[in-house]
Formats: C-alpha cells, sequence, structure tokens
C-alpha cells in the first residue's frame, strides 16, 4: 500500500480543509470503490432486469448465485492471499521484480486448477435440477472470480489508483448492459453478462500488471518454494475469510432460517439484508483505517525500524518506538470513533433508510447489532494490519481461528435461542477476537524492543 499512502501524505501535507477532506475521500475510493461499485453493479442488474420483465424468481436466482460465488472464490482465494503477498513483498525488496509476473502465471495456474475442480464437484452436488447452462455460467464464474482476487493484489502497487475505480466502473457497466441484453435467455443470461464483465475486469488488470513487472520468463512457481513462504499465512487468509461467511452460511443452510433457491443453493432473507446494508456502512471506517495505517503508522514503522538498522542511539530508539505505539493507538481510536459515530446515525436514521428503500421495519433490532457487530470488525482488521506490520503471524493467525471458532459456535447458540438474538452470534465472536487482539497487540509491543534486537541478532 506504499503507493496510496504516498499519495495521501502529498494531500495531507497541504494543511487545509479541503485537502484534509481530498485524502480521506481519495481513502475512501480507493478502499471501498471497487467494493461498493461491485455490490451496486449486481443490484443493478436484478433491478432493471425486473423492469424488463425478467421473473421475480430468476432475479433472486441470480443474487443468491452472485452471492454464492463471491462468497467461496473469496474463501479459496484467501489460500494464496496473505502468502502470496508476503512473497511478492520480498522479492520486491530484494529487487527481483523479474520474478514476479512469472510467479504470478503460477499462482494464476494453480488457482484456475484448484477452482475449476471445486466447481465441478459443487455443480454436481450443490446444482441437482439445474440446467447445465446454469452449471457452466457458474463454473465459468467461479474460475474468474477466484483468479480476479489475487490479480487485485497488485492494485496497491499501482500509482494510478483512479484508474483502478475507472476500470471497476467499466466492467460492472459492461456487466450490467450485457445483461440486460441477455435477459430473455433467462438466469443463464444473466450469469454470462456477469461473466463477460468480471473478465474484463481480469484482463484489464492483468494488462496493467504485465506493464507494471516485465519477465521474460512465462510462468514459475518459486512462490511453492519452502523457504521463502510462511505456511502460518496461507491459513491467516482461508480462516479469516472462512471467519466472515461463517454466520451468513450457517443461515443459509438452517431450515428455520433460510429457503431453497436453486438446487442446493439456499438464502436465509430474515439475515441477508440487514448484514448487506451493515456492511455498507464501513465505507468511512475503511477511509479512516486506509488514511491512518498507510500515512502515520507506515512512516512510524519506518523511522523505528529505520533506527536499528542504522545502529542509531537507543534513547531515538525507544523514542521512535514510542511515537509508533502511540500512532497504532490512535489510529484505532479514530477508527472506533468515526465508526462509533457512523452506527449513532444508523441508529437515528435507520427506519427511514428501510421505508426509501422498501424493507420492513422488523428487520431493525437486526440492522442495529450487525451494524455494531461490523464496525468491530472494522476494528479487527486495524489490529491485524499492525500485526501484519510487525510479523507476527502466529498471532494472526490465532485470531482467525479465534473469530472462525467463535463465530460458528455462537451463530448456533443464536439460532437456539430464537429470533431475538439473530445476530448477536457474529457480534460475540467479532467482539472477543478484538478484545483477545488489543491484550496480544499491547503485549506486543511492550515486547518490541526485546524481539527485534533479537532477531537482529541471528
Amino acid at each position: 500500500m506504499a503507493g496510496i499512502g504516498f499519495e495521501l501524505r502529498k494531500l495531507l501535507r497541504k494543511d487545509s480543509f479541503i485537502n484534509l477532506l481530498g485524502a480521506y475521500g481519495l481513502a475512501g475510493v480507493i478502499s471501498s470503490g471497487p467494493w461498493v461499485l461491485s455490490v451496486l453493479g449486481v443490484m443493478l442488474i436484478g433491478v432493471f432486469s425486473v423492469s424488463l420483465s425478467a421473473t421475480q424468481g430468476e432475479v433472486v436466482q441470480f443474487l443468491v448465485s452472485v452471492t454464492y460465488l463471491m462468497a467461496l472464490s473469496l474463501i479459496v482465494s484467501g489460500l494464496f492471499q496473505h502468502v502470496f503477498t508476503r512473497w511478492v513483498a520480498d522479492r520486491l525488496y530484494e529487487g527481483a521484480r523479474s520474478l514476479i509476473l512469472p510467479n504470478l502465471m503460477g499462482l494464476l495456474w494453480v488457482t484456475t486448477g484448484l477452482s475449476f475442480v471445486l466447481a465441478l464437484a459443487a455443480a454436481v452436488w450443490l446444482m441437482p435440477g439445474t440446467s447445465t447452462g446454469y452449471r457452466m455460467m457458474m463454473l465459468a464464474n467461479f474460475v474468474v472470480l477466484c483468479n480476479l482476487w489475487p490479480v487485485t493484489i497488485f492494485l496497491s502497487s499501482m500509482k494510478s489508483y483512479r484508474r483502478i475505480v475507472v476500470i471497476f466502473a467499466i466492467g460492472y457497466l459492461i456487466a450490467i448492459v450485457a445483461a440486460l441484453q441477455l435477459w430473455p435467455f433467462g438466469l443463464e443470461g444473466l450469469l454470462f453478462g456477469l461473466l463477460l464483465g468480471h473478465g474484463f475486469l481480469f484482463f484489464a488488470f492483468f494488462y496493467t500488471i504485465i506493464r507494471q513487472y516485465p519477465s521474460d520468463t512465462l510462468i514459475r512457481f518459486d512462490f511453492f518454494n519452502r523457504a521463502q513462504v510462511f505456511p502460518a499465512l496461507i491459513f491467516t487468509g482461508l480462516f479469516y475469510n472462512a471467519a466472515v461467511w461463517a454466520d451468513k452460511f450457517i443461515f443459509w443452510f438452517s431450515p428455520s432460517t433460510s429457503e431453497s433457491i436453486v438446487g442446493e443453493l439456499r438464502a436465509s432473507v430474515i439475515y441477508d439484508i440487514p448484514i448487506f446494508l451493515a456492511y455498507l456502512s464501513i465505507v468511512p471506517g475503511m477511509a479512516v483505517f486506509l488514511v491512518r495505517m498507510e500515512t502515520d503508522f507506515a512512516e512510524a514503522y519506518d523511522r523505528f525500524y529505520n533506527a536499528v538498522r542504522d545502529g542509531d542511539t537507543l534513547e531515538r530508539i525507544n523514542r521512535f518506538r514510542d511515537d509508533m505505539v502511540l500512532v497504532a493507538r490512535n489510529g484505532i481510536y479514530e477508527i472506533f470513533k468515526v465508526q462509533g459515530l457512523t452506527i449513532i446515525l444508523i441508529f437515528m436514521w435507520a427506519g427511514e433508510i428501510l421505508d426509501a428503500l422498501g424493507i420492513s421495519r422488523l428487520y431493525l433490532p437486526l440492522l442495529y447489532i450487525d451494524s455494531v457487530a461490523v464496525g468491530i470488525q472494522l476494528i479487527l482488521l486495524a489490529i491485524q494490519n499492525v500485526l501484519f506490520y510487525l510479523d507476527s503471524r502466529g498471532i494472526n493467525l490465532t485470531l482467525c481461528i479465534l473469530f472462525f471458532a467463535g463465530n460458528i459456535l455462537f451463530t448456533f447458540l443464536s439460532i437456539q435461542l430464537g429470533a431475538s438474538f439473530y445476530g448477536y452470534g457474529f457480534a460475540a465472536a467479532v467482539l472477543i477476537s478484538v478484545v483477545v487482539g488489543l491484550a496480544l497487540l499491547s503485549r506486543k509491543l511492550n515486547q518490541l524492543e526485546y524481539e527485534t534486537f533479537m532477531l537482529q541478532g541471528r
């Protein structure tokens, strides 16, 4: 994320309210813009399809199918998300830029093979009674999405961030136009339109990567070298993404909270709408997260470790360490304040928001607790980001496993307790993870000098 931090720092150096808003606005667009555009794109396909006389059942099946595609592709690609990012960072530090593109090609081949096998199994076991065309579209979309997520790893190394958002906008515009043109072919036509949009995104970003990281080698698998990878990062990516979706899958496949939509794919109307709206509320917090983590904390981190590497005085090293701790604390606190204010506004206007969207106010209690839960999840993300900077792989993996196990346990418990407790399982799991994470992060920062000098001596 160094390039983002550089651009944000240029805006923040100009001490004016306009530049401050510009920095946070840019951070909001970069951190949430592509995700918001993808959500809006899929929703607009559904809305326009209804206006063009597509049946309500087909639109619901489309939205549920896309939700499963997103969820499962994120979980599968989570296997490589952190470990490959770290591998790329290490190669850039070594100056071995020519290795990045061929290894990305290797990763894409691995991802394609794995996702194809999993999608083929799902087409057989999870989609009985569906058409061959539907199964083929689901398989193709799944493979493309599993390849799209690893490619987005490289977005943070690019300097033209506005272009990234523009490409996302063009990609989903293509998806919308294609889906609307193909809607007479039913569910398969809508999915094919989405496939065209995601295909454009993948190849547009991949072309940019080829220009950024040229190489004479076509394909390599150096990222499988045991001496260059950290297995803990594989499980960190897997468990975190699985934890985020665990409560959703439990609600989808619990008979009392869900209904069958297409094949064996199910949805939970009572749970899906509030959690979807709640996740949209974290855009302000994400902007603060990006600004604080990629300006203040990144600079404090560099000052401390540069002082250690350059053999600076102990007094200056201790001061830089204290500055880094203070910046981390203030960053988490500022995210807490901004997201807390956002939650207060949601509590004040949630009824009006639901009325404007034509959604029953019966969803209000669940929207409240889900908004609190995703706000706490953002704090967990900030904690983990600091821990990644400090190379605390074991602690991060522990937090992800705790989040995953807690979400499963407490979500099952909330369903047993009844509708009044829906959402509290997810909230409890992420809250416990944050409390434990803060304690472990505090201990890590207290031992920072000792661990740093011990590692320097090895």
